[in-house]
C-alpha cells in the first residue's frame, strides 16, 4: 500500500546559502517514512548541492509545520556531503554498497547519516536520466576523496557577507596575550612560561604559534627535537600541580640517535622533577588506554545498532540490546576513559604531583584526557563560554587532526578515529550524573557533535593552526583579494534563533557565588603557602611514578621500543585510587569544586539523545526527562514572576530563557527526545518488551489506540 500525496502545484526550489550551488536533481522522488512497513512517505525533489543532499517536498515551501528547535542551516531533510556515512542501492530487493563508478542504477536509496539519521528514496517512478545524474552526483560528491580547497568552507567563506565577529567570550587562544591570561587565571604563571618560539612556525608545523612550557626550558631545547621530547603545559591546579603533555620521539633511530635523544629527555626531566618539592608521573596513554584503532572499530560496531531504517529491525534487536550494546565494547572504553581521568585528578589534586601525558603525537588521547581533566577539576570548564575556550585550548590550537580523524576528504579511512565524538560522550556521562554543575545541556552537546559535520565553520575542519592559516589566503568574492574570514562554531547565532539558544542554556546550573574580598585574599595567600613547602607526606618516591627506574622504562617507549601493555580493565583500581573514589562519593557534591564521575557498570549509559533521536520507537510520547524539564521550567517562571511583584526594581533580572518555557507547555505532544524528535510521528508497536507485544499481536485496539493526551502542566513530579 502506498500513501501518495497530492501533487505538487507550486515548483520548490532549494534555499540556497551563499557559495552554493545546485549541482544535480531528480523529481517525482518518494522518500519513505522511517516508521513501519507500509511504505507510507512523500513525493519531492532530491537535489545535490556542493554543501548537500536535500529533499523538497510541499511542506519544505511553507513555514506552517516549522519545528521548534529549527537549524537555520541544516534543514530536517539536509544532509551535508560532509555527513553522509554511507550510501546503499538496493536492487531487487538486495541491498549493495554504493561507490565509484556504477554501471547499473539501483530502483532505491538508503543513506545513512554520521549523525544516525536513515533516508530512504525511491527512484522507481523517476525519470532513468534523472536517476543516473542525482545517484551518480550524490556517491561523487559524497564519497570520492576530495582536495582541502574543494570543501564548500572556502566556497562559503568568499562568499559569505562579514558581518559576525563569533566569539561570545570564547577566548581562542591565537594569541600570546590568550595563553598570559590563561597562565594568570590558574595561577601557573609562577613555574610555567608562554613561548613565541614557534612564530612563523619555525619549530614545528604541527605545534600552535603559541604554547606554554615549564620556565626552566630553553629555546634552544625546543628547537633541537622540533618541539618532540618538549612538555607542553596544559592546566595548572590550584596547589599547583601541572598537567602537561609531551609527544614521543620518531621510532626506527639509530643508537646514536637513540642515546642523544635518551640524554635529553633526562635532562628534561631533571629540570621539572625536584623531590620533594615538586614531583612527576609519566603516564603513557599508548599503553594504558585503548588504541585509535580499536575505538574505531568499537564505535562502527556501535552505532550500527542506531541505524535503523524499519520497525521490523527494531524489534528485532530489541531482543538482544543488551548483549548487543556490551558486545561493541564502545561503553568500556567510555569507562576506562573515565578511570584514567580520575587517576590523574588523584594525583593532582592528592598526591600534589606534576603528571605528563604521553603520546606519539600528543593530539588525540592527551587531548581527551587532559580536557576530561578539567571539566572535572575546573568548574569555569563547566560553563558555556569556558568549555568552548577548552576545546579551543586542547583541540583547535592544540592541533587534532579534525580533517582526519573526521575523513571530512575521504583520503584515508586508516586515520578515521571518533576522538573527539569520544569526549563528548565522556562529558556527557558527567553532565547526565551532575546537571546542576553544568552551564549548558545534553542538547548543547548533541549540537555541537552534529556541528562537526557543517563546512560553514572552521572549527572543526583543520588539522592544525597551521594548516589553517596557510589555507586563510584566497579571492574574496566581496572584497576582491585578502585572506578569508572563516566562521567559528562558537557563535551559535548562525545556526539557532535566540528561541532555540535557550535549550542550549541549562536553567537548572547553580551559579558560582563570587567570593568577598577578604576570601579572595585568604585563597590567594593560601596557594602561595603551597607552593613554598613541600607538597607530599613522607613516601617512598618510587611509588609516586619519577625517579630512574621508572623514567628508563617511559624513556624506552618514548624513543619506540614495543613495551607489553600492563593495563587490565578488569583489575580494581589501585587503594589509593580507590579510597580517593569512595572517599569523595561519601561527601556531599560541590558543583564549582571536584567532580568525580560514577563508573561503575550500571553508571556508564547510552547518549540516548544523541543516538536514539532519530528512531521513533525508542520516544515515550509525553514522557521521559523533557517532561519534568517542563514541569521545572514552569515553576521558575512561576517564581520569577513572583520575584518580579516583589521587586519591580530588579525586573531585569529574569531570565531571557523563559519564553523556552510557553514553547515546552504549548506542545500537545513532545516527545522524551525532544527538541529533536519529529513529534508527529508514532511507532506502530507499543514501546513494551517484545515477549508482551508477542502476547498482545492479536489485539487489535492495543495496535491502533493512539497515545493518550499528557497535560504537561499537571502533577508531573
Amino acid at each position: 500500500e502506498i500513501h501518495i500525496k497530492e501533487p505538487i502545484e507550486k515548483e520548490v526550489n532549494p534555499r540556497l546559502l551563499p557559495g552554493e550551488l545546485l549541482l544535480c536533481e531528480a523529481s517525482t522522488v518518494y522518500k519513505y517514512m522511517q516508521e513501519d512497513g507500509l511504505n507510507r512517505g512523500t513525493y519531492g525533489k532530491l537535489v545535490c548541492t556542493n554543501f548537500k543532499i536535500s529533499f523538497l517536498d510541499d511542506d519544505s515551501a511553507s513555514d506552517d509545520n516549522e519545528p521548534q528547535f529549527k537549524n537555520k542551516i541544516v534543514g530536517e531533510n539536509d544532509i551535508t556531503l560532509q555527513c553522509v556515512d554511507q550510501i546503499y542501492g538496493v536492487y531487487d530487493e538486495k541491498k549493495k554498497l554504493l561507490t565509484g563508478q556504477l554501471r547499473k542504477y539501483p530502483e532505491k536509496l538508503i543513506i545513512y547519516c554520521k549523525d544516525l539519521r536513515v533516508f530512504n528514496f525511491c527512484l522507481r517512478y523517476t525519470k532513468e536520466e534523472e536517476v543516473k545524474r542525482i545517484v551518480s552526483g550524490i556517491v561523487h560528491h559524497s564519497q570520492t576523496p576530495k582536495l582541502l580547497k574543494r570543501l564548500f568552507l572556502f566556497s562559503y567563506a568568499a562568499a559569505a557577507p562579514n558581518n559576525t565577529d563569533g566569539r561570545n567570550q570564547t577566548v581562542m587562544f591565537e594569541t600570546l596575550e590568550d595563553w598570559r591570561d590563561e597562565l594568570e587565571r590558574t595561577k601557573g604563571n609562577v613555574r610555567y612560561k608562554a613561548v613565541t618560539t614557534n612564530e612563523g612556525y619555525r619549530v614545528s608545523e604541527k605545534l600552535p604559534l603559541y604554547f606554554v612550557v615549564p620556565i626552566c626550558i630553553s629555546e634552544e631545547s625546543i628547537l633541537k627535537y622540533e618541539g618532540r621530547g618538549i612538555p607542553i603545559w596544559c592546566w595548572s591546579c590550584h596547589n599547583g600541580a601541572a598537567l602537561l603533555k609531551m609527544s614521543t620521539f620518531p621510532k626506527e633511530q639509530d643508537d646514536s640517535t637513540s642515546q642523544m635523544q635518551k640524554a635529553f629527555l633526562d635532562g628534561i626531566y631533571k629540570t621539572i622533577s625536584k623531590p620533594p618539592y615538586e614531583l612527576l608521573k609519566l603516564d603513557d596513554l599508548s599503553s594504558s588506554l585503548p588504541s585509535l584503532q580499536d575505538i574505531q572499530t568499537a564505535y562502527t560496531r556501535f552505532k550500527q545498532l542506531f541505524l535503523i531504517d524499519n520497525s521490523t529491525d527494531f524489534w528485532a534487536t530489541d531482543v538482544k540490546w543488551f548483549s548487543l550494546l556490551e558486545s561493541t565494547n564502545w561503553l568500556e572504553i567510555i569507562r576506562r576513559v573515565l578511570k584514567k581521568a580520575i587517576e590523574v585528578a588523584e594525583c593532582l589534586e592528592i598526591q600534589h604531583t606534576n603528571v605528563l601525558l604521553i603520546e606519539e603525537t600528543a593530539t588525540d588521547l592527551c587531548c581527551v584526557i587532559s580536557s576530561l581533566v578539567q571539566v572535572m577539576m575546573d568548574s569555569y570548564s563547566r560553563t558555556k563560554s569556558g568549555f568552548q575556550s577548552l576545546i579551543q585550548k586542547e583541540w583547535v590550537i592544540g592541533g587534532h587532526g579534525f580533517l582526519d580523524r573526521c575523513n571530512h576528504l575521504h583520503q584515508s579511512e586508516k586515520e578515521e578515529a571518533p576522538v573527539f565524538l569520544l569526549l563528548l560522550n565522556c562529558v556527557w556521562q558527567l553532565v547526565q550524573q551532575y546537571p546542576p554543575a553544568f552551564e549548558f545541556t545534553e542538547t548543547y552537546l548533541t549540537v555541537l557533535s552534529d556541528s562537526l559535520y557543517v563546512p560553514i565553520f572552521s572549527t572543526f575542519f583543520f588539522n592544525s593552526q597551521h594548516q589553517r592559516d596557510t589555507n586563510k589566503d584566497g579571492e574574496s568574492l566581496k572584497t576582491q583579494s585578502g585572506p578569508f574570514r572563516f566562521l567559528t562554531v562558537w557563535d551559535w547565532s548562525v545556526q539557532f534563533d535566540p528561541k532555540a539558544q535557550a535549550f542550549l542554556n541549562n536553567p537548572l546550573y547553580a551559579e558560582k557565588p563570587k567570593p568577598e574580598k577578604s576570601q579572595q585574599k585568604t585563597a590567594r595567600f593560601k596557594h602561595q603557602r603551597q607552593l613554598s613547602l613541600p607538597l607530599t607526606q613522607a613516601k617512598p618516591s618510587t611509588k609516586r611514578g619519577f625517579f630512574r627506574e621508572e623514567t628508563d622504562h617511559f624513556i624506552k617507549n618514548i624513543l619506540g621500543k614495543r613495551i607489553g601493555k600492563f593495563i587490565n580493565s578488569a583489575d580494581d583500581p589501585p587503594n589509593s585510587l580507590r579510597e580517593f573514589y569512595d572517599s569523595w562519593h561519601s561527601k556531599p557534591v560541590d558543583y564549582h569544586g571536584l567532580l568525580l564521575p560514577r563508573i561503575e557498570g550500571p553508571e556508564i549509559k547510552v547518549w540516548a539523545q544523541r543516538y536514539l533521536r532519530w528512531i521513533p520507537e525508542a520516544q515515550l510520547h509525553g514522557g521521559g526527562t523533557i517532561a519534568i524539564a517542563a514541569k521545572i521550567l514552569e515553576l521558575m517562571e512561576e517564581v520569577q514572576s513572583l520575584q518580579v511583584k516583589m521587586d519591580e526594581e530588579h525586573s531585569q533580572a529574569v531570565s531571557g530563557d523563559v519564553h523556552s518555557v510557553h514553547m515546552l507547555r504549548n506542545s500537545a505532544r513532545l516527545s522524551s527526545l525532544f527538541p529533536f524528535a519529529l513529534l508527529q510521528r508514532q511507532s506502530v508497536k507499543p514501546a513494551l518488551p517484545t515477549s508482551t507485544w508477542k502476547d498482545l499481536e492479536d489485539e487489535d485496539d492495543l495496535v491502533k489506540r493512539d497515545d493518550e493526551f499528557v497535560d504537561l502542566s499537571g502533577d508531573m513530579l
